[in-house]
């Protein structure tokens, strides 16, 4: 869209008009010589007087040159430009933690994709890192568990470091229990540092709390209290023959804190489970005060400043003839 930036200044582009009504017009002085009898002298030889001083005349030409010009001056200075559409940028909307459960049990290699078999948690690091990677505006956080919880980084917009951080991780870094509630907990510590309103947790494990600590149900309520939302995800087949997977307290806790639980027998599911996800916790887009500008104010700027140049050079071309 153009605009002009200052557009007060088109109030003067009068201003000549006024000048040229209101005040007395400049008279120039011209070389004079003081001669006794001058006027006897000039009878005399049949020549006429001059008055020492006059007023200069322009031509039609010079006056739509000077007009020219001074509308020139005025549009630069108006400071015209082109204006576009205000960008739309991310804006951070909330703390999201995830916490992911990395006991011996996620080493289980029962996972096929396109042929080949894979641990779970080798499913579950490609899909986490395709979700970070989109969650781009949010600070996250990664937190591990096994038999106890650790936190690997801390609530930050540099999806990068944390990306890197969940390549770095391995099963069994945190013991070969599981403890969901110590889980939960470390969150807690981690939201109570942290101003956004908006907390989230997604908390994603194979097995069922080893008992130790505080439990994850009494967990989930001080989550609650604290306003933060828990998105539960089971990995593996709760009817295979060595799962201990525990739907009914991660199902309890995401009904709790008003969240919602997902099952990832395999890694289309928990795929599915992460697209779901992203619909339930959007990203949250508000309009940049910033504009994109391109100026273009030099363009009459140099238009009135080549007329200038123009004028004076009509200016003494003509006073040298009058001196010839």
């Amino acid at each position: 869209m153009f605009e002009f930036a200052n557009q007060w200044v088109f109030w003067i582009l009068p201003l000549p008009i006024l000048i040229y009504w209101f005040f007395p017009p400049v008279h120039r002085r011209a070389e004079a010589l003081m001669v006794p009898f001058i006027h006897q002298a000039a009878e005399a030889t049949g020549d006429k007087l001059r008055i020492g001083a006059w007023i200069s005349k322009r031509n039609l030409f010079q006056w739509i040159l000077l007009l020219l010009t001074w509308i020139s001056f005025i549009v630069a200075f108006a400071r015209p430009q082109l204006v576009g559409k205000p960008e739309m940028k991310v804006k951070t909307a909330r703390s999201f933690v995830i916490a992911a459960d990395i006991s011996f049990s996620m080493a289980s290699k029962d996972w096929v994709v396109d042929g080949n078999r894979y641990t779970r948690w080798e499913g579950v690091k490609q899909v986490l890192g395709n979700f970070i990677e989109t969650r781009d505006g949010d600070r996250l956080a990664l937190i591990f568990f096994g038999t106890n919880a650790y936190v690997q980084t801390p609530l930050t917009t540099d999806l990068e470091v944390v990306n890197w951080f969940l390549e770095e991780t391995d099963v069994g870094m945190a013991g070969q229990m599981t403890s969901v509630g110590k889980a939960i907990g470390m969150s807690m510590k981690l939201f109570e540092q942290d101003t956004i309103e908006n907390k989230v947790m997604l908390l994603l494990t194979d097995g069922q709390d080893g008992g130790k600590g505080m439990s994850p149900i009494d967990a989930a309520y001080l989550a609650k209290a604290d306003s933060v939302k828990i998105y539960t995800l089971g990995i593996g087949d709760p009817q295979a023959p060595n799962s201990d997977l525990d739907e009914a307290t991660l199902k309890e806790i995401s009904k709790i804190t008003g969240g919602k639980y997902f099952r990832a027998i395999d890694q289309k599911q928990l795929q599915k489970a992460s697209e779901e996800l992203e619909t339930l916790e959007p990203m949250e887009f508000e309009e940049e005060d910033y504009k994109p500008i391109t100026h273009l104010f030099f363009y009459p700027l140099v238009v009135a400043i080549v007329l200038s140049l123009v004028l004076i050079s009509i200016r003494v071309i003509l006073s040298q003839f009058k001196k010839e």
